[in-house]
Formats: structure tokens, sequence, C-alpha cells
């Protein structure tokens, strides 16, 4: 006996026609304070190439500088803050939060995706 299989549900990552969507995120990263000019560049091209290998198109870097934090994270009491807005399809964001939670000179970061206006 064959029962009738049930529509795939193809989540919300898939759009009609089966192209996923391509979504503008801003990723803020927060880098140890320990990092010397030339290893703050490295870490920062570094992550660039993780989002342009995922097929991502880099639109924008953005410096902050080293700022103070309210409280201690990590034994660290600043940081240098990195904002990059970027395109890439949905779903594909995971890999690059896989490796910046494994990034040992990343205190935190934040992928948000942005809102169309």
């Amino acid at each position: 006996m064959y029962l009738p299989c049930p529509k795939l549900d193809l989540g919300p990552h898939v759009q009609r026609g089966g192209e996923a969507a391509v979504r503008e995120y801003e990723l803020m990263m927060i880098y140890v304070p320990q990092l010397d000019e030339e290893g703050l560049e490295a870490q920062i091209e570094r992550t660039k190439d993780l989002i342009t290998g995922i097929g991502g198109e880099i639109e924008k870097v953005d410096k902050w500088g080293k700022r103070r934090f309210a409280y201690e994270i990590n034994d660290n009491t600043e940081g240098f803050y990195v904002v990059i807005d970027f395109k890439a399809e949905s779903g594909t964001t995971s890999e690059v939060e896989r490796i910046l939670k494994i990034t040992d000179e990343v205190v935190r970061y934040l992928l948000v995706r942005r809102d169309q206006e």
C-alpha cells in the first residue's frame, strides 16, 4: 500500500522557484584589544574572505576603533569594534557564525538581517 507523499516545506530560506533570496546583513564584531594594527587588519581581511567565500558581497566596512566595555568580558575591559555590511543568500550565514564562534580574537559578534526599506 502506498501513501501519498506530503508536500515538502522548504522553509523560509527558499523562495518560489527554488532560488535562495539574497538578503542584506550587518555583522558587528568586537576583537581583543591586544591586537596591533596589522593583526586587526588581518582579522578583518579573514572575515571578509569568509563572507566572500560563502558567496557574499561586501558593501561596507566600518571601523569604530577601540572602545571601553560597560562591563568586563573574558578578562577584557575594551576591544576593537568593526561593522561589516554585506549581501548573501539567506541560510549561508550560519557558516560565518560558526567560524566566528571558534575564533579566539573575536570577543563578541552580532549578525543581523537589515530590514528592506
